[in-house]
């Protein structure tokens, strides 16, 4: 089986799924999901002429005027002004009819009932008055389909009257870290084993994506418990597992895939790290076997997993936003892979770190980016522009 581009590749895992279909999901819980309907305003904001100060609300003029009521924030309407009157307001507080101005308390005297103004410029039509309708007003559109929720996307719905929004259910994912050698993070660790660390990566980056994530644990290199491991996993969305993905006599999860009923899409890409990934689909289930050197697992759980999940949410870019920056370090000629170089954005541009190998997650921790090269690329000299990937 030759090796895949890595943009037919993700073309084709993105053809493996559909989106998730749409629930209506309470605010609280919609961050980092997009719309997949029209979001319309159900009311006015702000629902009356509101005093954007504390003050006196008058109609535009020369005072004195006699101080009649009081109008503050979550009370009543208040009546209308006659001519000569005014309000004592606060921020927030409906304007009474027939006035059409704000006093503010820092340029207002006021003595027993009635107030002037001692300070600041004429007072005019509008001063400090927030209109009705004049952030949206009701039947206005307030997100369009397929807008990211985040923090001001929440609170301008649930200004507009919403308690919850038509967004796709999240992706269940479930993990799957494979390999005799493995224990469990924090666990003693005995001569000839490591600390499972794949897993707890692969989580972690999940959780910038809203998505429900599962640890299944260690599997042992057998066929069999591996092959039950993918059984235990159907009901996911996405199972994602990582190491013996690649050809050795312990590397069983594409054997253990098929034997529990999996179909192999493809195998083996051209990019390094990251060759020897695996793709199809269990069931409705999609499958990815990630390479087990970590640095291999992340990069391809950033250009496959996560774009996969994105795909699954209903978000419009779901590929790796790719941005170009100076390179600060000379690089060698690239091999007959897309490479994949961690690195640092400096003030100088991009450094590409000494530490290039797969396992090497030192290099990882330190990189903000990934610097892309084609195969085949020429020898590239400082001051020259690369392509990276923000991390």
């Amino acid at each position: 089986m030759s090796l895949l581009p890595v943009e037919e590749a993700q073309a084709r895992l993105l053809a493996l799924t559909e989106m998730l279909p749409t629930e209506q999901t309470p605010l609280a819980d919609c961050v980092g999901r997009w719309t997949t309907a029209n979001v319309m305003a159900l009311r006015d904001q702000p629902f009356a002429d509101l005093s954007a100060m504390d003050g006196y609300a008058v109609a535009a003029g020369a005072g004195p005027w006699r101080v009649t009521q009081e109008s503050a924030a979550g009370g009543p309407l208040p009546p209308p002004l006659v001519s000569g009157e005014a309000a004592r307001i606060f921020t927030g507080a409906p304007v009474p009819p027939g006035a059409d101005s704000i006093l503010i308390q820092e340029n207002a005297t006021r003595v027993e009932d009635y107030v002037s103004q001692s300070a600041g410029d004429p007072l005019l039509p509008g001063l400090h008055v927030r209109r009705r309708g004049s952030d949206f007003t009701e039947g206005d559109m307030l997100l369009s389909p397929k807008s990211l929720l985040g923090p001001a996307q929440l609170g301008l719905a649930a200004l507009g009257g919403h308690g919850a929004l038509p967004v796709r259910r999240k992706p269940r994912v479930s993990i799957i870290a494979t390999g005799n050698e493995l224990v469990a993070p924090g666990a003693p660790i005995p001569l000839g084993k490591i600390p499972s660390s794949n897993t707890v990566m692969l989580s972690a980056l999940l959780q910038t994506l809203a998505c429900d994530v599962e640890d299944l644990g260690i599997v042992a290199d057998n066929l069999d418990a591996m092959t039950a491991a993918f059984d235990r996993a159907r009901h996911a969305d996405v199972i994602v597992s990582t190491g013996g993905a690649s050809v050795g006599d312990h590397d069983l999860v594409r054997p253990a895939f098929e034997a529990a009923g999996g179909t192999l899409d493809f195998w083996k890409i051209r990019m390094r790290p990251g060759k020897p990934l695996i793709a199809g689909k269990l069931g409705e289930t999609a499958f990815l076997g990630l390479p087990g050197n970590p640095v291999s697992a992340y990069v391809t759980a950033t250009l496959f997993v996560l774009p996969l999940i994105r795909h699954l949410l209903g978000n419009p870019q779901v590929l790796p936003f790719i941005s170009s920056a100076p390179l600060a370090n000379p690089l060698g000629s690239a091999g007959d892979r897309d490479e994949y170089l961690r690195a640092r954005l400096t003030r100088e541009g991009a450094v590409a770190l000494t530490a290039q190998d797969s396992a090497a997650t030192k290099a990882l921790a330190q990189a903000d980016c990934l610097i892309v090269r084609k195969a085949h690329s020429p020898a590239a000299m400082p001051g020259e522009t690369v392509s990276i990937i923000p991390l």
